[in-house]
């Protein structure tokens, strides 16, 4: 305990820094192309600078090629601090994308400038995930800074991609550099948690994202007899896939909510008139699915109930799968979950406990390989809303209880 409090003591010190890191990420919008950026390059280098300077000395790139950006790249970037053991990694995982702004009518604050108010940072990417970044970073530094070497390697991992389906990100490591991970390392991702920092997440829902494109006949609004109606057809197949979650009804009170979920959300423009029956419509399905659910079965249960809307209005029905994903989950009994507890308890006497998520992180990719992942933070989920913030007690806080971590192993 006594190099951890060593360690406590340093971080202490460095509250104005963390702040300072907080603005200078935010300063470098890092936007997917998808959500009309040019990628994270511009702050993936700001960010390397940064550590440089602080004494970071191994540094490493691993550029995922993307020709729809002007660098071509997409960086992932490793900064590594050597441990007493290298029989295994202890990987903090943070991103360095955020999401776009929204309606900046909603904002009270300029988004890409950092704004300290009562003990918060206000800006985009604060909190998702730059806390997770800077909390890993300082926890990282404190043992440079004080001599003290954790008990194992420790990695800061920074990937791409974490927005937008990480194509370009996690999945780019395990495809072309999965020697980078071995079964034994504790992998945590400061992406996600609560209030108190309490809640240990091991399991997501499965993912599926659906596209769907009903094809009918166009006709004007007082003939509907002489046209098909795709925006009639597919509000009647929305309303049955809504009806998959009393299809896969089983609960498990590992998540919040305990269902799966089979939920209409975007909707694209189909017809400019009022008195125009529409030929075409698209729209959305956001389906998260307990894991005891294969996608498969899911599936084959839309495939049965697209069937029957063509079958009754006539129409054509083109089912297209936006994103998709189902993980194993980590074992509560796994070796970083417990390490994890008792350094989140000897940091703040807190209590902790394993739940499952309905929403996604790059945790799902790693189990899928066999890799035991948390998701853990102190945060108040302000990800991806406008006024998004952080609260600077809870930056200090996990890079406490990280810190707490490494001298453990």
């Amino acid at each position: 305990m006594l190099d951890f409090e060593k360690l406590k003591q340093n971080i202490r010190t460095h509250e104005r820094d963390m702040v300072a890191l907080e603005g200078l990420l935010t300063s470098h919008p890092a936007l997917s192309p998808e959500n009309g950026g040019d990628g994270e390059l511009e702050k993936c280098a700001a960010l390397e600078k940064w550590l440089t300077a602080h004494g970071f000395a191994d540094l490493q790139r691993f550029d995922a090629p993307d020709a729809r950006v002007s660098s071509k790249i997409r960086p992932n970037l490793i900064a590594t601090v050597k441990g007493k053991s290298d029989e295994r990694t202890i990987w903090v995982m943070a991103h360095l994308d955020v999401v776009p702004t929204g309606n900046l009518a909603l904002w009270q604050t300029d988004p890409w400038q950092v704004v300290e108010k009562d003990g918060k940072l206000f800006g985009r990417g604060v909190e998702d995930n730059q806390q997770g970044l800077v909390s890993g970073v300082f926890a990282a530094l404190s043992c440079l800074e004080t001599g003290i070497v954790p008990a194992y390697t420790v990695k800061l991992l920074f990937i791409a991609d974490e927005e937008c389906g990480s194509t370009y990100g996690i999945r780019y490591l395990l495809e072309k550099h999965g020697n980078l991970f071995r079964k034994e390392d504790f992998i945590l991702i400061p992406d996600g948690g609560d209030s108190k920092g309490e809640t240990i997440e091991i399991a997501e829902k499965n993912i599926l994202w659906l596209r769907v494109h009903t094809s009918g006949k166009q006709c004007h609004g007082s003939r509907p007899d002489e046209g098909k109606n795709a925006c009639l057809a597919a509000c009647d197949l929305a309303l049955r896939l809504h009806d998959l979650e009393n299809c896969f009804a089983a609960k498990d009170a590992l998540f919040a909510p305990d269902r799966s979920t089979f939920q209409p959300t975007k909707r694209e423009p189909n017809v400019d008139g009022v008195n125009i029956i529409p030929g075409d419509d698209v729209f959305y399905m956001d389906c998260r699915i307990l894991p005891r659910y294969t996608l498969d079965e899911v599936r084959a249960e839309v495939k049965k109930r697209v069937v029957a809307v063509e079958k009754q209005y006539g129409v054509k029905v083109v089912v297209d799968e936006e994103q998709s994903s189902q993980s194993p989950a980590t074992s509560a009994d796994a070796p970083v979950v417990k390490e994890l507890a008792t350094a989140i308890k000897e940091a703040h006497g807190i209590t902790a406990k394993t739940i499952g998520i309905g929403g996604g992180t790059v945790g799902a990719y790693l189990r899928c390989r066999g890799y035991d992942a948390v998701v853990w933070s102190t945060m108040d989920e302000l990800a991806h809303q406008p006024n998004e913030y952080c609260i600077i007690e809870n930056i200090i806080k996990d890079a406490e209880t990280l810190a707490a971590l490494f001298v453990r192993g």
